[in-house]
């Protein structure tokens, strides 16, 4: 089934229109609906945003009892080895991470840092890879089987996990055959367009920390965190909520290492909490946080769907492959622009992908949107105002 939606115009607000006016027009039931089959319709550009593996967790719990994070939890499967170098978005050299940096002057029990890809994770993007290796290259004859430059266009946020997760998604599209060197592109702090940018967008960093601090303070949430610290013994704190336990929860669950009984018993109270409180940070049911949030990202998206369908690239006119290594919260902001969050905390690898296709009698642009490997909905290009 179609469903037919507003497009983007030339600018960030009409992303957002785009997503939400498909949604408003489904509840309604103005959507037209057109039969479709496969073969009526070409592929022609696929884009793909997907979250980095299992990961050592972001910073310790204090006064917790910690995990060990040993170092062979990090080791290198030797099948997700991949050719790359890091560059700028000009092919220049790789800008400075403050984030990554960061992560290295802490040391979690064990002896590694914060916030780094594990041989799991390695190994979930790498599965990732080889599912999307089956859709494009074995069902559907779409990518060449081995790694062309000129057809996959590879972006990262610059941060080690998700460089190394776009590396093993590679390895595992690709089964380690490419022709020459791949080249992941990423932005300095200042530009970033792949998160929500505290950094780089003042007005954004103003509105989101009074968000944050209040999301502690929403009613349930807070009493139940009243509880939970109580039962840990744990005095509360800045910095401890539910989304910081569920991050180090989840971490560990991952990896089989223990957690505090504690814990365990409140996980399915810490998954809830931490959901909510990341709905009332982002708060979808405004426009301007959103914009704030994703707008450049789905306004580059966009860009990158038209360029294809009317025939402008240029250098890239072969392009058959965008992929985008982003995280949790780049996922969850733009899940809510679609309309299709459904409260749940996007896993390691989750994948929201977008697909262009063209009618082939019609030459009528279609884009389909799927998450982790369901298809959430259907559009019909068209133009609208901002």
């Amino acid at each position: 089934m179609w469903m037919r939606a507003g497009a983007v115009s030339s600018v960030v607000c009409g992303a957002l229109y785009w997503f939400q006016n498909r949604a408003m027009q489904a509840d309604t039931g103005s959507a037209k609906t057109k039969p479709c089959t496969t073969s009526h319709y070409e592929l022609k550009l696929v884009q793909v945003l997907f979250r980095h593996g299992a990961r050592t967790p972001l910073k310790a719990l204090p006064d917790i009892e910690q995990a060990e994070w040993v170092p062979n939890l990090l080791e290198v499967p030797a099948h997700t080895l991949f050719d790359y170098i890091v560059t700028d978005l000009k092919g220049g050299p790789k800008p400075p991470s403050p984030v990554e940096d960061r992560y290295r002057t802490q040391t979690l029990a064990g002896g590694t840092f914060p916030g780094q890809l594990t041989t799991l994770g390695m190994q979930q993007l790498y599965d990732l890879g080889e599912r999307m290796r089956r859709t494009y290259v074995e069902e559907m004859p779409y990518l060449s089987p081995i790694f062309c430059p000129s057809e996959v266009y590879v972006r990262s946020t610059n941060i080690v996990r998700t460089i190394e997760s776009a590396k093993c998604l590679l390895a595992g599209l690709f089964q380690q055959k490419q022709e020459g060197t791949v080249k992941i592109f990423t932005a300095d702090s200042e530009t970033e367009i792949l998160y929500p940018n505290y950094h780089g967008c003042k007005l954004l960093r103003v509105l989101s920390s009074q968000r944050w601090a209040e999301s502690s303070l929403l009613p349930d949430v807070a009493a139940d965190l009243k509880n939970v610290l109580n039962q840990l013994g744990v005095q509360a704190q800045k910095g401890l909520d539910f989304i910081h336990i569920r991050d180090d929860l989840v971490a560990r669950e991952a990896h089989g290492l223990p957690s505090p009984a504690v814990l365990l018993s409140w996980k399915s109270t810490v998954e809830q909490r931490a959901v909510e409180m990341l709905h009332y940070i982002y708060e979808p049911s405004k426009r301007q946080n959103l914009q704030l949030c994703v707008g450049p990202l789905l306004h580059t998206l966009m860009n990158n769907i038209e360029e294809k369908h009317q025939d402008k690239m240029k250098s890239g006119r072969s392009r058959k492959l965008y992929l985008y290594s982003v995280h949790d919260t780049t996922l969850v902001p733009c899940l809510m622009a679609l309309g299709i969050f459904d409260m749940k905390w996007p896993p390691y690898a989750a994948d929201l992908t977008f697909e262009l296709y063209e009618h082939c009698s019609s030459k009528e642009a279609f884009v389909k949107v799927s998450y982790i490997g369901q298809v959430r909905g259907d559009f019909v290009l068209t133009s609208y105002p901002c």
